[in-house]
């Protein structure tokens, strides 16, 4: 069953940012007590798994964090992911450590408006096929509709392939 609505808006920080910047996007909501993970999300906006994007913090045994977007249906291979981050230890986050850089508990992270000046953003290529993804705006419930382009522009993310075996991570990332 399709639930969503548009008519109480809340304002989050990550729509602030985006109203700022001038960056389009929709906002969706669909009900709290919907289990957590993309999959769910997806299947209650009315969505496929792989636009629902999974925003994963992962840490370096240097202690950088980074961010890293994939589609709900898509896991990062091991060493594309390494590749790309720069680093051959690496981890993902614990709860703890996603609240502590992000200011959000794991669930619905918004990929833009908290991260400090340097800190590094991954998007998964196979992403910018597709129309429109679903970002976490910051609260269960809620998720901002947007553009790949304009996710990447807001989140300013390096696009690399992070999931698919057969092509090469892509771009220059050091």
């Amino acid at each position: 069953m399709l639930w969503c609505t548009r008519s109480v808006r809340m304002k989050f920080s990550a729509h602030t940012y985006l109203d700022a910047r001038g960056i389009p996007y929709r906002v969706l909501t669909f009900p709290p007590e919907t289990p957590k993970g993309a999959a769910n999300v997806a299947a209650a906006l009315g969505f496929r798994d792989r636009q629902m994007v999974k925003t994963l913090i992962f840490e370096t045994d240097r202690g950088e964090r980074v961010l890293v977007m994939l589609g709900g249906d898509q896991n990062a291979i091991s060493g594309h992911l390494k590749k790309a981050i720069g680093s051959r230890n690496i981890k993902m986050a614990s709860a703890e450590t996603v609240l502590a850089t992000t200011g959000y508990v794991v669930g619905s992270i918004p990929p833009f408006h908290w991260q400090p000046d340097g800190f590094r953003s991954f998007v998964d290529a196979a992403l910018m096929a597709e129309q429109e993804l679903g970002v976490g705006a910051g609260e269960w419930g809620h998720e901002i509709v947007i553009s790949p382009t304009d996710l990447v522009r807001a989140s300013n993310a390096l696009v690399v392939n992070l999931s698919d075996p057969g092509q090469p991570l892509m771009g220059n990332v050091t």
